[in-house]
């Protein structure tokens, strides 16, 4: 660390939206801030390309956003100023089911009604009845999420909002499966795989404790703010969060991937890219990487308590993806027609099917039925590919230790559009091009997609809230002073809201502001109770 280097107040380690979030809220605040980025572009999981044919806009990760739409932290951003804009289509969502049958999620909340009545009759009205009930808590539930753990001021708003018994009702709801929790609210199989199928974004089967809630959250969401998608690509919300950034003052460093963050004294004083150039950072680093890769790879691991290191090789990783992009030459056309409505698609097990797939993926076997989850995406945003065709997608999880090469690849993703085919006959012949990407080739374009996992770690109740990444304190400091784990890996987990990003950012500003060395002995001080 003899070389002459650069100074900032904050170098945030990653260009992807949770150190975008960070970055601009620091340098809103004055912070000279670099964000240093090892791709060619910012973004992250967050980017846009032609990945198929010329014309045709494929989101290369990330595609859909009911939850960027919703959060609190990327509104108060304001974004449209930078560019960008919602679009949507028809409706949020579709679940297929194997008989062809649709299940619909629209914004128009009589039409959702209708489409589940149709499974059982009271199921519309059981569906209005939970959406108000969302409606009721929808803003401090939301403050509640994307604040450190525990969120006490929102958590006092929503049991306020709630009170005793409906708090103690949600709470359960909170650890439920989501094929209880499914079963006790609705009647008919409609709304059931809803609950269920959404829940599947996450790693979670219906019989796991705590799917529930993602389920369900992401459910209401897809009812209240639809399932958005930005104009003109993912990558526009990335473009947006730069140029927000820049217009602050911030900087963003592309293809400087950092190799090691160095520290004295028990802080984090700086960092160092692959070509050896060093940045001094006088306030904080904040690292969006996996927790694994912060600990393991760019700390000398000595700087951590042996307990803390022994709590991180228990760390669980979600389910590897495996994803197909298409340029398809019309839409797709679906034998029910609903299903063409949707921009994101379900597609096409029933609960049991759910069940079976997540035993084989538990098992470490290929799915012999896997479930997809699709995207329409000229659906949903015309701009995505040529007039009368369709800008689409699907993924779906495999076992870790799948071993893939080329071959396997192609065949599996033969598999998977025989799905398609199955409820949309006539699909195959609109392929006019296509694109695999396996786990490793998801890490090759974003190396936070470590083994082809999208969400840095487990949904599992065992590694959320203060078991996220480590039993903890379940906020974004670290063991070391002034540096904080910015990226999913950390509470609130994954998903593009901007919560563990702006957590970070408060953390860093709290530590470096009046009562700073205060907030440092306290932390320090918890830190040794858990870890020594």
């Amino acid at each position: 660390m003899e070389q002459t280097a650069e100074t900032v107040d904050a170098v945030v380690v990653g260009a992807g939206p949770n150190g975008l979030v960070a970055a601009n809220i620091l340098a809103d605040a004055g912070w000279d801030v670099l964000v240093l980025e090892a791709a060619e572009t910012p973004g992250g999981a967050v980017r846009t390309a032609e990945l198929t044919a010329p014309g045709f806009r494929n989101d290369v990760c990330s595609a859909f956003y009911p939850l960027a739409a919703a959060s609190p932290i990327i509104s108060a951003l304001n974004l449209q100023d930078y560019g960008l804009r919602w679009r949507h289509a028809p409706a949020a969502l579709a679940h297929v089911l194997p008989d062809d049958r649709v299940a619909l999620v629209s914004r128009d909340l009589d039409r959702t009604a209708a489409s589940v009545a149709q499974f059982a009759p009271g199921d519309g009205d059981a569906w209005r009845a939970e959406f108000q009930s969302w409606t009721a808590i929808r803003d401090q539930l939301l403050d509640a999420l994307f604040q450190p753990f525990p969120p006490v001021r929102a958590a006092a708003r929503l049991g306020k909002q709630l009170g005793l018994a409906d708090g103690l009702r949600f709470a359960r709801m909170v650890t439920m499966p989501v094929r209880v929790m499914a079963a006790e609210r609705f009647a008919g199989a409609g709304a059931q795989l809803l609950l269920a199928g959404n829940a599947q974004h996450t790693d979670l089967g219906p019989g796991h404790a705590g799917s529930a809630v993602f389920g369900w959250l992401l459910a209401m969401l897809a009812q209240d703010v639809g399932f958005p998608v930005p104009e003109g690509g993912a990558g526009r919300l990335a473009i947006a969060l730069t140029n927000r950034l820049t217009a602050a003052g911030g900087r963003v460093a592309c293809q400087r991937p950092v190799t090691r963050i160095h520290t004295a004294g028990g802080e984090a004083v700086a960092v160092s890219d692959a070509s050896g150039r060093l940045v001094r950072a006088r306030r904080a680093v904040l690292a969006t990487v996996p927790a694994p890769v912060l600990y393991q790879e760019l700390l000398d691991p000595d700087v951590l308590p042996p307990r803390f290191r022994e709590d991180l090789r228990r760390f669980h990783w979600d389910d590897p993806t495996v994803k197909v992009d298409w340029a398809l030459s019309r839409p797709i056309p679906w034998r029910n027609p609903e299903a063409g409505q949707a921009g994101t698609v379900h597609l096409d097990a029933d609960m049991a099917g759910l069940a079976d797939y997540h035993h084989a993926l538990a098992n470490g076997r290929l799915p012999e039925d896997p479930f997809l989850l699709l995207g329409q995406m000229t659906t949903a945003d015309a701009t995505r590919s040529p007039s009368g065709t369709e800008s689409a997608w699907v993924y779906t999880h495999v076992p870790r230790d799948h071993k893939w090469d080329t071959d396997s690849l192609r065949h599996f993703a033969d598999r998977l559009e025989a799905v398609v085919e199955r409820h949309a006959p006539g699909f195959t012949g609109r392929i006019q091009a296509r694109r695999i990407h396996g786990p490793d080739d998801l890490f090759h374009i974003d190396g936070n997609l470590v083994g082809g996992a999208i969400n840095a770690g487990t949904a599992a109740i065992h590694q959320q809230l203060f078991f996220r990444p480590v039993p903890g304190l379940a906020r974004p400091d670290t063991p070391v002073d002034r540096l904080f784990l910015a990226g999913a890996s950390a509470h609130p987990g994954g998903a593009v809201h901007g919560g563990p990003g702006a957590n970070a950012a408060k953390a860093a500003l709290r530590r470096a502001g009046r009562g700073g060395a205060a907030y440092r002995k306290v932390v320090q001080r918890l830190n040794a109770a858990l870890y020594t």
